[in-house]
């Protein structure tokens, strides 16, 4: 069987294409990329996957069993018309099962809205393509907050509005993790999984980055407004409004969902517990 992961050279795509070589060998899993020597690291083939070219996408996906569509970052509307590429692809190629990197939040009445609204589309789009599929809505990413923590240092604190809401969170490692097998076993098709681990507060996460960095950061609540400024100030509008977005969804509780993730990896979520220990012990 051969498998097929779409953003190769990305940080979610490069680390499923291990995982999944893990199962099945490199020789059974091909990368796609907009630009394929930036994954010619991975050790595997890798062909040309531009989501805005249909009929190279349809070259590439000549001979592949399996597909894996890693959500594109363009714009919320092109990103609709770029996915529905890669699917037209796929049928024409005779691929026989999609799975797709989805999200969790707010699908409505916040920035983030519009981003979350077009992964539903393609949710629909894959969900009625006539082809095997599988669906994981991802939780948010625990490494951009791992990533920052010299900016939480200087500021002494957490400082977002997300208030008490609690956010699952997950890893790449966990989800590609998952969606290896999401990939290779039957059981799983015509399902949608939410893949994150323990949902935390902003005030819990405080006490884990405490414990692993040795800091003494507190969390401080902000207004939406308040930290859409100061996203903004800092990022840009475009950005900055759409992570304001994100927190406004943590606070209204669109990202405390019922995990899925021991049914599509059949193991539990690392605990956040092992995760910051593991950290901690890597200082």
């Amino acid at each position: 069987m051969k498998i097929a992961i779409t953003g190769a050279s990305g940080n979610l795509g490069s680390v499923i294409v291990k995982a999944t070589i893990a199962l099945v060998s490199k020789e059974n899993v091909i990368g796609l990329a907009r630009t394929p020597e930036k994954a010619e690291h991975l050790g595997i083939e890798v062909r040309p996957g531009d989501y805005n070219d249909q009929s190279q996408l349809e070259q590439s996906l000549q001979s592949v069993d399996t597909l894996l569509l890693v959500s594109g970052m363009d714009a919320p509307d092109k990103r609709i018309k770029q996915h529905r590429n890669v699917i037209e692809a796929a049928k024409k190629a005779g691929v026989k099962k999609i799975v797709y990197t989805s999200i969790q939040g707010a699908e409505e009445n916040t920035a983030f809205s519009p981003v979350v609204q077009s992964n539903r589309q393609t949710e629909k789009d894959v969900s009625s393509c006539g082809l095997d599929w599988v669906i994981g809505r991802n939780g948010i990413y625990i490494e951009p907050d791992i990533e920052y923590i010299e900016n939480y240092k200087k500021a002494g604190g957490i400082f977002n509005c997300a208030g008490d809401g609690r956010c699952g969170y997950t890893s790449r490692n966990e989800l590609a993790y998952a969606y290896a097998r999401l990939l290779t076993e039957d059981k799983h098709n015509g399902q949608t999984y939410n893949l994150h681990g323990e949902a935390i507060t902003q005030y819990q996460l405080a006490d884990y980055f405490n414990s692993a960095f040795g800091t003494d950061l507190i969390y401080k609540p902000m207004t939406v407004e308040e930290y859409r400024e100061e996203r903004q100030a800092e990022l840009g509008d475009f950005i900055g409004t759409i992570i304001a977005g994100i927190y406004q969804g943590i606070r209204d509780g669109k990202a405390d969902n019922v995990s899925h993730y021991k049914m599509a990896a059949g193991r539990e979520h690392e605990s956040w517990q092992s995760y910051f220990a593991r950290i901690k012990a890597d200082t």
